[in-house]
């Protein structure tokens, strides 16, 4: 098989690319200890053609690492994360993982479908207000998933799959899913979700790094400057449940719709950001139509890196790290505090299985979700 190479050891192996067609990245594996249950854990490193990596376990399909160079080449990891399993094993914020099967929040952990009524788990309580949040209890971000390495034409990837059965989490059906990471040489990362179900469901599954482009152990993020494609946001009440209106961003915090520092209006006057403690919001994207669009840019002034988000969904949940203080310790002995990393989360509205003029989540037998989020790197 072209460009399988084994054995470097008992517990680690590599891909290269020999084919001329495909990329010249690599894919190396090595075990990355257990989880309090006895699975293995694996760790993979990504590599592309022009020296970006990036390290992806298979517990909670994490993303551990992600290297991008400045206006000067020098690579720098720009996401936060731990060094080792047990870190992450122990209490993590939801670093590099996917989220799901509802990624964001649900009120009161509750909803209607089909005229059965669906009661999960309230492991979140924003403003005093239980909620469901990121799949419960022990979400996808929390399971061992069967992966693999896989390599196309100018990218590298790992292919995750599992089956969440019937009840996990209090979901109804079994939901058969397919993620593929893929790191191409245009210094993209890549997310690709595929899933079906023999019941209807609720599906809404994300990404939840958390960036930082000067660097994850380089302080704050208020001095970065984001636009985002959206001239709305669904407004939310102090349990940070959508109320089901959606309110223009013109002339509020809101608005960046222009390129705008994080930190120019965080801390202004508004009720919105008091219930957010800062921005944790969802952003209706303009123009949305299932294709592959500009969503989110984001730039560093100091380092000249620069994020653009691209997805087929109709949102984006922008948060600016409001709860981090510092007790997170992470890669290189690094506390991670108050507002040092952004997440921008591609999906649907939160709480749309409660909210019927919300574009719907529920996804039935012979459908399939599908769902392609890419954060695109580069430097000026």
């Amino acid at each position: 098989m072209a460009g399988l190479v084994a054995a470097l050891g008992a517990c680690s192996a590599m891909v290269h690319a020999a084919d001329e067609n495909r990329s010249l990245g690599s894919i190396a594996k090595e075990s990355w200890g257990k989880t309090s249950d006895g699975e293995s854990v694996d760790l993979y490193t990504l590599t592309n053609e022009r020296g970006e990596d990036t390290r992806v376990t298979n517990y909670g399909a994490i993303v551990v690492a992600l290297t991008a160079p400045d206006r000067d080449g020098k690579f720098a990891d720009v996401v936060l994360g731990y060094d080792h399993l047990d870190d992450y094993l122990k209490s993590s914020p939801y670093f590099g993982a996917v989220v799901g099967r509802y990624g964001n929040r649900i009120a009161a952990g509750r909803f209607t479908l089909d005229g059965k009524t669906y009661q999960l788990a309230t492991n979140n309580a924003p403003g005093g207000v239980p909620c469901h949040l990121h799949g419960g209890n022990k979400g996808f971000d929390k399971v061992v998933w069967d992966a693999k390495g896989e390599m196309k034409d100018g990218a590298v990837g790992i292919r995750f799959h599992r089956v969440s059965p019937d009840g996990e989490e209090g979901y109804p059906g079994n939901l058969d899913i397919t993620m593929h990471y893929w790191l191409t040489d245009q210094n993209e990362f890549r997310i690709e979700y595929a899933a079906t179900t023999d019941r209807a469901t609720p599906v809404n599954v994300t990404h939840h790094s958390y960036y930082n482009l000067g660097g994850h152990d380089s302080g704050t993020i208020l001095d970065h400057e984001l636009m985002i494609a959206a001239d709305h946001i669904t407004p939310v009440d102090k349990g940070l449940i959508p109320t089901g209106a959606f309110t223009p961003v013109a002339g509020t915090p809101f608005d960046f719709t222009s390129p705008t520092v994080i930190g120019s209006r965080v801390n202004a006057d508004d009720t919105q950001l008091e219930y957010g403690l800062g921005y944790d919001h969802n952003f209706v994207l303009s123009r949305w139509d299932g294709k592959l669009r500009l969503a989110a840019t984001v730039y560093d002034p100091q380092s000249g890196r620069q994020m653009e988000v691209l997805t087929t969904e109709p949102a984006i949940q922008f948060y600016c790290g409001n709860f981090l203080d510092g007790s997170n310790v992470g890669k290189g002995g690094h506390a991670y505090a108050y507002r040092t990393a952004i997440v921008l989360e591609t999906q649907h509205y939160p709480d749309s299985p409660n909210h019927p003029d919300f574009p719907s989540t529920i996804l039935r037998p012979g459908e399939e979700y599908r769902h392609t989020c890419v954060y695109r790197f580069s430097a000026r």
